[in-house]
């Protein structure tokens, strides 16, 4: 996978395939008692000068160049598809570089983001396997970008899923980057996209219209297991095992770690969580992450909520760098027994959340950890929320129909120009 170092003088190459050979003939110089300056002749070096710098050149001739893959993205509705292709990207190479689609870009070709640049480039930035963000990278592979792809930031290789990217004009965006060879493609992951999500959302806000006070799209009743289960139908996501193990550290904390926890529905998960998180992992050396189960979601927060179900987003979490391990199915307390357990040093919250436990009547999860004196609340750096994105997309849901119209448009020509070159 790596590149090796490579020489343009015939002498130093001679010496690095022929070391023993070389080592023979400076001995044999050595013992006949020729003159170095006769040897010094040869590619104009002094063979003390080439004897010295014998070790340099081997060490340097092992090492091997780190590959750099290059992986872009409008990255809006961050989801496990788009992490799991960036991990798939990474292990194609030694470091990735990601290029976030500036929003003029998407305008021009898919329509309006949702998430804003900032937003979408904490996202990307917060993902364990990123090395270098981007920002405001064209939609398609330009002769000139590519340049600067491969001269600028050393890139080797362009990497792309397996299904289409069209341009406005039905044209592929990577055609370049597969002309010169420098193109690698990895397996789309199955079951998510943001025009699912998207579709998740507008499909249970149109069962929701005219329930609930002021007949909002957002409402918080619950419609019970039936609205869960039609909700639950919209995810095509089969999750396995192996998936998790991909996206997990695979660590655990060290003998005298500070263990901080921190718990939440972490739905459509956002520049907020992304923050929130990395500000819980600077006050410890583990950080531990509760992630509720679809009811306690639907509870606090009502219908349509959660969005993505459990596991869809345990894998979002997983995928930050910020975190090393996960409570699938958090509960709703932080108990006594669940401190001690996992050796938790430090519970935390952050000041920015959507459930409904500063209501009347409602238990404080977290007495425990306030009256053992471990809890601390912290102001949440962002104040997006899953309620307001998902607004965004409510507010501007015919703009978004369209474009995923449009979208949907450019792939069904894609494919139909594809079919009509195969049967030639």
């Amino acid at each position: 996978m790596a590149m090796e170092y490579e020489s343009n003088n015939w002498i130093w190459e001679w010496m690095y395939n022929t070391p023993h050979l070389f080592g023979g003939l400076m001995l044999t110089a050595a013992l006949l008692g020729f003159s170095t300056s006769y040897f010094g002749g040869i590619g104009n070096f002094p063979v003390s000068y080439a004897w010295s710098n014998l070790g340099f050149l081997l060490k340097k001739k092992r090492e091997k160049r780190r590959v750099r893959v290059y992986m872009d993205g409008c990255f809006d509705l961050m989801h496990y598809g788009h992490a799991n292709a960036l991990r798939q990207a990474k292990a194609l190479g030694d470091e990735l570089v990601v290029g976030v689609v500036s929003d003029e870009e998407i305008i021009a070709n898919k329509g309006p983001p949702i998430l804003s640049m900032e937003e979408r480039l904490a996202l990307v930035s917060g993902l364990k396997w990123v090395d270098q963000v981007i920002a405001n990278a064209p939609y398609a592979i330009t002769e000139e970008f590519m340049n600067s792809l491969f001269n600028e930031h050393k890139i080797d290789y362009v990497i792309h899923g397996d299904d289409p990217c069209l341009l406005p004009d039905g044209s592929d965006a990577y055609a370049l980057a597969k002309i010169a060879g420098r193109y690698k493609q990895i397996k789309r992951t199955e079951g998510v996209s943001s025009t699912d999500i998207v579709g998740r959302i507008l499909s249970s806000v149109n069962d929701n219209k005219g329930v609930g006070d002021n007949n909002s799209t957002l409402s918080k009743v619950d419609f019970g297991k039936r609205r869960q289960l039609q909700r639950g139908q919209l995810s095509q996501f089969l999750p396995t095992s192996r998936r998790i193990v991909q996206f997990s550290n695979g660590k655990g904390p060290g003998p005298n770690a500070r263990i901080v926890y921190i718990d939440g529905a972490f739905d459509l998960f956002h520049a907020g969580h992304v923050e929130i998180l990395k500000k819980a992992r600077q006050l410890g050396d583990f950080l531990l992450v509760g992630i509720y189960p679809d009811y306690i979601v639907s509870e606090q927060k009502g219908m349509p909520y959660p969005v993505m179900h459990l596991l869809e987003r345990t894998l979002s979490v997983l995928a930050c760098r910020y975190v090393d391990e996960v409570i699938i199915g958090a509960p709703w307390e932080v108990t006594k027994d669940m401190i001690t357990t996992f050796n938790i040093s430090l519970v935390v919250h952050g000041t920015v959340a959507e459930s409904n436990c500063s209501l009347p009547g409602e238990t404080d999860p977290y007495a425990i950890p306030k009256s053992m004196g471990i809890f601390r609340l912290l102001e949440s750096p962002k104040s997006i929320t899953t309620s307001s994105v998902a607004q965004r997309i409510v507010t501007n849901h015919e703009v978004y129909m369209k474009r995923n119209a449009k979208k949907l448009q450019s792939e069904k020509k894609y494919y139909e120009e594809k079919a009509y070159v195969a049967g030639d």
